[in-house]
Parts: structure tokens; sequence; C-alpha cells
């Protein structure tokens, strides 16, 4: 990634990794998901819903190439340091949005929750053990449906979260608050980048005003240790700096 991406995801909450895999890689996971689906690329006429979850929870074929992916796993050395993230087999859910449909009512801010439980759930914590990536699997611009992320609002986040532990329906809305006046940006890309988001960072879905459905898979990656601002790594220098 190099020291001037290091120092973006620190003082932004996230970074863009540009052909983490190849473009056919993608497309090739891309055609997978639309038969597991059961629907057809051309014909618009089976797409009823705005949002059907896919998911690869298995990582074969050309879902297991990306994630053994050698940039990602050099970009993530050098976010959480040698050691201080565990290899995913698996790209995780793939929420695919389809155009032309009124838009699902799940677009509010948030943050992943970052902390697993126990009981196998999983809640939002002042000291996650996750950070999220974000796949894409096929074109995104600024139409289609690509995340929303607030510059920046992974230090609004952690202000709010500091010590505690909440549900994540419950955190929702305060970090939404609390990072309401970040500019924003949108995670648009061709099939096979990649976005590494800060475990703090707000983000959101948004309404699909293009042509063409929108495929991006979103899963945790596991650290080996919670994220605080005592740490030495990017995450969590990217607390400890002001902005």
């Amino acid at each position: 990634m190099g020291v001037v991406e290091i120092d973006r995801f620190i003082a932004d909450g996230f970074v863009k990794l540009e052909a983490a895999a190849p473009r056919e890689v993608g497309d090739a996971a891309r055609t997978l998901l639309w038969q597991q689906i059961g629907l057809s690329p051309q014909d618009p006429a089976g797409w009823k819903e705005p949002v059907v979850w896919a998911a690869d929870l298995t990582g074969e074929g050309p879902f297991g190439e990306i994630m053994r992916s050698a940039r990602l796993a050099g970009a993530l050395d050098e976010l959480c340091g040698i050691g201080g993230w565990g290899p995913r087999g698996a790209l995780g859910m793939v929420p695919v949005r389809f155009p032309r449909l009124p838009p699902a009512d799940d677009r509010g801010w948030h943050i992943d929750a970052n902390a697993p439980q126990p009981d196998g759930g999983y809640l939002c914590s002042g000291k996650p053990e996750t950070m999220l990536l974000l796949t894409l699997l096929s074109e995104v611009g600024p139409d289609d449906a690509p995340t929303r992320i607030r510059v920046g609002s992974h230090r609004d986040a952690a202000a709010v979260l500091a010590g505690r532990t909440l549900d994540p329906f419950e955190a929702g809305p305060l970090v939404d608050a609390a990072s309401a006046h970040r500019p924003l940006v949108y995670a648009t890309g061709r099939p096979g980048d990649m976005y590494l988001v800060h475990p703090f960072t707000v983000h959101a879905a948004d309404e699909h005003r293009g042509d063409e459905p929108r495929f991006m898979a979103q899963g945790p990656i596991f650290l080996t240790e919670p994220v605080t601002p005592e740490g030495s790594n990017a995450l969590a220098r990217a607390l400890a700096n002001g902005g």
C-alpha cells in the first residue's frame, strides 16, 4: 500500500485497494452468484426485489482466489501488523441491489457489529475485534447503490462507544448523530476492487439509481487483538490522531 495510503487510512478511516483481485475473477464470482440467487442478468423482468441476499461461505473457486489475494494480505499486514489479523476463507454475505425499484428500508447510518459474543451474536464495542472488508464484484458507479462512507467518522464513533458495548440498533442512531457533519464519499470501482474500512467508520447503503444490479461482498476481517488507542498499528493510530 505505501505510506501515503496508510496515512490516508488513519485520517479517513478507510482505504481503497484497486485491482486487489483480477477483474475476470470478480466477474466469475458474479456469474456464480447469479446462479445462486436464481436470476439472470438478461431477464430484468425477474428483478422484483430491491435487495436479494447471496453469500460465499465456503471460499471455493473464484471466491477463494479473491480471498487469497497477495495484495489484500499485504495491505492487511500494513494496517493491522503482521500477525494482527486472521485469514478468511470466504467473502461473506453479498447483498445484490437491483435498479428501478423502490429502495429497501435498510439504508441507515451505522458501524458493523465488531465484537463476537459467546452466544454467536455480535455487538458494537468500544474495543472492536473485527474490521470491515468490502469487495466489489460488479461495476459500481455513483448511481449504482455504492456504500456511502463518512470520511473521518471513525473518531466520532470511537468517542461515542468508548467504554461501552451496545446492540447495533442502539449504536446506529448514536454514531449517526455524532458523525453527521462529516463529508461523504462513495465506494465505487470495478470488479476486484476492495475497500478496507476501520471498524468505527460510519457507513450506509444507498438507493440504486442506475441500470445494472450491484454485487458487493461484505465480511469481517478478524483481528488477533482488540483495537484500542494504545496500540501501535494503523487501526490504533487512527484513533490516537485527532481529526
